[in-house]
């Protein structure tokens, strides 16, 4: 029997997370992950929400030393816990926000004794680093299914370890160097998961407990913390801490992931950041499985042992920590072995009067565009067969007209794939993860379209004054 440990830390006193400011050791880890463990109730599965990464890492280790599973869906709608109460009756919900309203047995996260520094941490006597089965089951994550019911992707420990041991030695993070890593996406995403959870504890570093958001809260976040820093993100909080124009204190690596990255986003944030940017590719299915450095690569290189191979119209995924074949919902194109190119999701593919091409293809050109904050196409679902089918777009484009943006656009895309109407609001509706799920645009869109009009372009301009934001 294969174990492996909990965490991977050369010793007990080593800094394993920051919490607003303090060092927490190995030690105190594993005396919270125990004394949490022994309050947790009887039922084999959790719903971890914790807010707070350090509370969401120790209530993940709680549950796996009592061999209990943690739950991680895409949200946490009412619906959705619906679903996960279907999964599981036995389901409760950890979490440490006093005004948690989900619909499900509850546990606050307990206030621990604190400890003076240099006492002895009073609970049983830590010994050892614990062990876990490599075979044990320790989460399973959902996707969103076609019918609407989650469907389930179990992790092992095993799994989740080679996955981020993988992950630290493509980065360089297996050095012996102490970093400290910072995250703007929630631990309970994939991404989130791996790589500000899993990653510090299985490759010697430290996670930061904050869940920062706006470029303020993630200088504050990395200024909280000692050098050298990672920063794990995606691009809409890139984008924005660039914007902000603030003093972001020194970064040794950055982290991207969730979405696309723009040639032009990846260059200005190693040129103003002046740090290495490395994208991640993957999803809930597989897990991260890919990487680059978007300044140098177009293509995609795949973490050790981890192989495609086509199959019908689908690329799948197997080997190194991927358990199971999965199939790729991307249009994927090898280049050579354990490289690839990556082209757009399927479901993004469009064909208009014959013309061919993807939606993120469309927005990657969208954003490149000079005054353009943020801008996304949208593919309606009714397609005529008696007139042809036009996209439309949301752009936050606060300096720009339709007129302006439409000359632009024909400079770079096709004009069959000008979009008609032309949506300006002051923000996109992108979740805390820096996604913009097509139901929120689709409402977005159907809430200011003049479904009559038959002009050639129904362009929502900025208005004057502020009364036109959404």
């Amino acid at each position: 029997m294969q174990t492996l440990p909990l965490v991977t830390h050369r010793s007990l006193n080593e800094i394993v997370a920051w919490r607003n400011g303090t060092a927490i050791t190995v030690e105190r880890f594993l005396a919270d992950v125990e004394y949490l463990a022994a309050l947790l109730p009887a039922s084999k599965h959790v719903l971890n929400v914790c807010r707070d990464r350090y509370h969401f890492a120790v209530g993940l280790a709680a549950a796996i030393v009592s061999n209990k599973v943690s739950l991680l869906p895409p949200t946490h709608t009412p619906e959705m816990v619906r679903q996960l109460q279907l999964f599981s009756a036995d389901v409760y919900c950890l979490h440490d926000n006093e005004d948690c309203v989900i619909a499900m047995p509850r546990m606050l996260y307990p206030e621990i004794p604190e400890h003076a520094t240099g006492q002895k941490i009073e609970c049983s006597v830590v010994a050892s680093v614990p062990n876990i089965d490599a075979v044990q089951l320790v989460a399973i994550v959902f996707t969103s299914g076609s019918t609407g019911s989650p469907v389930p992707h179990t992790k092992s420990w095993g799994s989740l370890v080679r996955n981020v041991q993988a992950q630290a030695t493509r980065l360089g993070l297996s050095d012996g160097t102490h970093y400290s890593i910072i995250g703007t996406i929630p631990p309970q995403h994939m991404y989130g998961f791996e790589s500000t959870v899993l990653l510090p504890l299985q490759s010697g570093n430290a996670l930061s407990s904050a869940q920062p958001f706006y470029p303020a809260d993630i200088c504050s976040a990395i200024a909280s913390t000692p050098t050298p820093h990672i920063l794990v993100s995606t691009p809409l909080h890139l984008r924005m801490l660039l914007e902000a124009e603030l003093n972001v204190p020194d970064l040794a690596l950055v982290l991207s992931a969730t979405a696309p990255l723009s040639d032009t986003l990846a260059h200005k944030v190693e040129f103003e950041l002046a740090a290495p940017l490395v994208e991640i590719y993957g999803s809930t299915e597989t897990g991260q499985i890919a990487t680059r450095q978007t300044t140098r690569l177009t293509e995609w290189q795949l973490l050790p042992d981890v192989k495609l191979t086509q199959r019908g119209e689908y690329m799948w995924a197997e080997g190194g920590h991927i358990e199971t074949t999965v199939p790729i919902n991307d249009v994927i194109v090898e280049t050579k072995s354990g490289y690839f190119l990556l082209l757009g999701r399927k479901q993004d593919l469009i064909n208009i009067a014959g013309k061919r091409s993807s939606l993120a293809s469309l927005n990657h050109h969208l954003n490149t565009i000079t005054g353009l904050i943020d801008g996304a196409f949208f593919m309606p679902d009714e397609v005529s067969h008696d007139h042809v089918t036009r996209l439309s777009v949301c752009v936050v484009a606060p300096t720009l007209t339709t007129a302006s943006l439409l000359k632009a656009l024909r400079l770079i895309i096709d004009p069959v794939f000008l979009p008609r109407p032309i949506l300006f609001v002051s923000e996109l509706p992108r979740n805390s993860t820096g996604k913009l799920p097509r139901d929120a645009l689709q409402r977005l869109i159907a809430a200011h379209v003049d479904k009559d009009s038959t002009s050639e372009y129904t362009g929502f301009e900025p208005a004057a004054s502020s009364d036109q934001a959404i």
